[in-house]
C-alpha cells in the first residue's frame, strides 16, 4: 500500500503554535521534507522529534520530488513542511504535490499557522472576500501593471512584501492606490516583536521613514477593498440585461455577483431598477 504524503502547516515564530496532529505526524512519518533543514531542526529539537529529514526547495525541487514520490509508493509515509507557516503558500512544494497527485499518492493537509489568515484576522478590514496577492513581480514594469489591476478589485488584497523593498512597495501603492487608501502592515507575526500598524498608506510610509529600526522581519500588507469603477457597473449592467431576458431576478443577480464578483444584494437591486426602466 502507498504511504501518505502529508503537508504539514508550522509555527510563524512561536514554536506552541502546533496542533497536536502536527507533532504526532512529524513524529511518525519516514521522512520530513523541509525547506531548510537547519530551520526545521529548530522545531524538531524543541518537541524532541527525531524523524529523518531531506531538504526541498526551489532550488532542488525538480530533483528531489521523484524520489519522494517513489518513497510514497513505496510505502512510507513522508511530511512536508516550509519554514514557517502552511506549505505552498508563497513556498515551494507545487510540484511535488502535483507529481504526487499524478502518481496516485493520497496528500493529506494538516492545517495550522498561516501569515495571511493571521493578519487578516487582526487587520480590521473586511475579510468576507479577500484576494491573496503574495509577492509582485519583480519587474518594475509588471508591477505597475499589476497592481493597476488589482487597485479597484472590491476585495481585501493581501501583499507579501520583503523589508528592503517595503517603502518602495508602499510608494507604487500610493501612486495606483491612492495615498488615502485604507491599509494594514503585520510584521513579525507571533513572534517577540510582532506589530500590527494600521492607518492610510501615506501615514503607514511616513510612520516606516521615520521608524526605520521597524524595518526587519517579515511582512504582510493589506490593503481595504477598491470603489467599483464606472467600467464595473456597466459591465454588470450588461450581465444583467442578457441574464434577465431569460432569468428571474434573484438569479439573474446571483449570477453576476458570482461572475463580476458584485455585492449580491446592490446587483437585486440595480436589476429591478433596469427591469422597470424596460
Amino acid at each position: 500500500m502507498s504511504g501518505k504524503l502529508y503537508v504539514v502547516a508550522t509555527p510563524l515564530g512561536n514554536l506552541a503554535d502546533i496542533s497536536a496532529r502536527a507533532l504526532q505526524i512529524l513524529s511518525s512519518v519516514d521522512l520530513i521534507a523541509a525547506e531548510d533543514t537547519r530551520h526545521t531542526k529548530i522545531l524538531l529539537k524543541h518537541h524532541a522529534i527525531t524523524s529523518k529529514m531531506t531538504s526541498l526547495h526551489g532550488h532542488n525541487e525538480e530533483g528531489k520530488a521523484p524520489s519522494i514520490v517513489d518513497d510514497c509508493l513505496a510505502g512510507k509515509s513522508v511530511a512536508l513542511v516550509s519554514d514557517a507557516g502552511t506549505p505552498l503558500i508563497s513556498d515551494p512544494g507545487h510540484l511535488l504535490i502535483k507529481q504526487a497527485i499524478a502518481a496516485g499518492v493520497q496528500v493529506v493537509p494538516i492545517p495550522g499557522a498561516s501569515a495571511v489568515i493571521a493578519a487578516l484576522s487582526v487587520s480590521g478590514l473586511n475579510t468576507d472576500r479577500f484576494l491573496f496577492e503574495g509577492f509582485l513581480p519583480v519587474r518594475n514594469s509588471r508591477r505597475k501593471k499589476r497592481l493597476q489591476e488589482l487597485a479597484q478589485q472590491p476585495v481585501t488584497v493581501v501583499f507579501y512584501e520583503a523589508k528592503h523593498r517595503l517603502l518602495v512597495f508602499l510608494q507604487e501603492l500610493i501612486d495606483v492606490f491612492g495615498a488615502e487608501r485604507q491599509a494594514v502592515i503585520a510584521r513579525e507575526l507571533t513572534k517577540q516583536f510582532e506589530q500590527v500598524q494600521r492607518g492610510s498608506i501615506a501615514e503607514l510610509r511616513a510612520y516606516f521613514v521615520a521608524n526605520t529600526e521597524y524595518l526587519r522581519g517579515e511582512f504582510v500588507v493589506l490593503v481595504e477593498a477598491g470603489e467599483e469603477t464606472a467600467a464595473d457597473t456597466l459591465e454588470q449592467d450588461n450581465w444583467l440585461r442578457c441574464l434577465l431576458a431569460e432569468l428571474p431576478v434573484s438569479k439573474a443577480a446571483a449570477v453576476v455577483a458570482k461572475v463580476t464578483g458584485g455585492k449580491k444584494q446592490l446587483l437585486y437591486k440595480r436589476a429591478l431598477e433596469l427591469q422597470a426602466g424596460d
